[in-house]
């Protein structure tokens, strides 16, 4: 389920995107973080102010269509889980692995109790579906004998 949560969710970010097509992303840009409340010359908005100043309808298709592919790939995955196919479950287990390192370095370059969390909980799942495709492979191993 968190798998289609995760995919649902950046299709929507796609369709955001695509919503964004023929109108001045920077304008757009500036007026979310004024109803936002933020400074604009602070760090983050004023990164975000300056992506959006180069954001152009062909990046805007690209991102959605990068956002589409990530999408299925994510109701692929949940699919597989759901039905306990085991090509889900090795794509679950390298999904979770690439996150890990960047994990590890957020949390040695800036430790928080969230990166920790978020990093404890990744290496749940890899551990859970790697051992969920040892288990398989036991029992397939022992149906043929």
């Amino acid at each position: 389920m968190f798998e289609a949560f995760k995919g649902a969710v950046v299709l929507m970010a796609a369709g955001g995107l695509l919503s964004l097509i023929h109108r001045d992303v920077h304008v757009v840009a500036v007026k979310f973080i004024a109803h936002m409340h933020l400074n604009p010359a602070s760090h983050y908005p004023l990164i975000f102010i300056d992506a959006a100043s180069n954001m152009h309808d062909s990046r805007l298709v690209l991102l959605a269509i990068g956002a589409c592919a990530y999408a299925f790939v994510r109701f692929l995955e949940a699919y597989g889980l759901y039905t306990k196919k085991a090509w889900a479950q090795v794509l679950a287990a390298v999904s979770g692995t690439i996150y890990v390192p960047f994990e590890v370095a957020k949390l040695l370059h800036r430790p928080t109790w969230h990166h920790a969390i978020f990093l404890t909980i990744n290496i749940l799942i890899v551990t859970v579906m790697v051992c969920a495709l040892r288990q398989r492979r036991k029992n397939a191993s022992h149906d043929t004998t």
